[in-house]
């Protein structure tokens, strides 16, 4: 499923039009990104937490050559799945 395809379902469930959803999915995306980027999580219950994790620097090498090479230290975005999402992923 990519982003128009969630645009559609949601138009469709909700009785919205389509420039509807895609404004909630946008906002829905930079409201997201903007806790993040402050440093904050953010829950949905049910569904998963964001949140950011600090990378420490590392040593990796590179493929073609197998140089060494130094990978900066760095934030990440993380998604641990709440326990309903694991268990409708389960769900057999």
């Amino acid at each position: 499923m990519n982003k128009a395809d969630l645009i559609d379902r949601i138009a469709a469930g909700s009785r919205i039009n389509k420039t509807q959803a895609a404004s909630a999915i946008d906002t829905l995306v930079d409201s997201v990104t903007g806790a993040l980027r402050k440093g904050d999580r953010v829950a949905l219950v049910g569904f998963g937490t964001f949140s950011v994790s600090q990378r420490k620097a590392r040593n990796g090498r590179n493929p073609q050559t197998g140089a060494v090479i130094k990978i900066a230290a760095r934030k990440v975005a993380k998604f641990t799945p709440g326990a309903e999402l694991r268990k409708a992923v389960n769900k057999k």
